[in-house]
């Protein structure tokens, strides 16, 4: 098995998905007034610790925010799955679905079948963070093969708040040559 991981620095793919609200969004297109976008990749449904991750989500939501940060998350799950999911979840920013292998791929995720999990019906994405700034380019990302294995979100936003502050002439963290 290969695989190819996207990189600090590099261009996030332009890559559209279906909206549970409705419609479809460009990633990494930023609605609103927002001009960063920070884009989680959960594994879906049957991940209880995905439904956690979410709902501490929501509680930092507002500081991203202020940041100047949209937040959507996204899985390959269904419509009906994450629907019925999102219902615990109560999310207050945007939820995705229907991930395809290719889009996954194209964002460097690892991907699991469905003997990785309980209750899943097809290959899914394991989890990803990405913090994309105003012009499309990958500022902050956090891969994991695991679900038990993600980024403090508390963390993220004062990254992101550092990362937009003192800063921002630096050059991206990772991206040495």
């Amino acid at each position: 098995m290969t695989s190819r991981k996207l990189a600090a620095g590099a261009v996030f793919p332009a890559i559209e998905i279906p909206m549970l609200n409705g419609g479809r969004r460009a990633l990494p297109t930023p609605s609103g007034n927002y001009d960063w976008m920070l884009v989680v990749v959960y594994r879906g449904k049957h991940c209880p610790l995905c439904t956690k991750y979410l709902q501490e989500l929501n509680s930092v939501l507002p500081a991203l925010n202020e940041l100047g940060v949209d937040v959507v998350a996204v899985s390959a799950d269904s419509e009906d799955r994450a629907s019925a999911q999102m219902r615990e979840v109560r999310p207050a920013f945007d939820v995705g679905y229907g991930l395809t292998i290719p889009q996954i791929e194209e964002m460097g995720l690892y991907i699991s079948g469905p003997r990785n999990g309980v209750d899943v019906e097809k290959p899914f994405a394991e989890p990803g963070l990405f913090v994309i700034d105003q012009d499309g380019i990958v500022q902050i990302i956090d891969i994991s093969n695991v679900p038990f294995s993600r980024p403090d979100l508390e963390w993220i936003a004062k990254g992101i708040g550092f990362r937009r502050g003192p800063m921002k002439e630096a050059p991206i963290n990772g991206t040495y040559v």
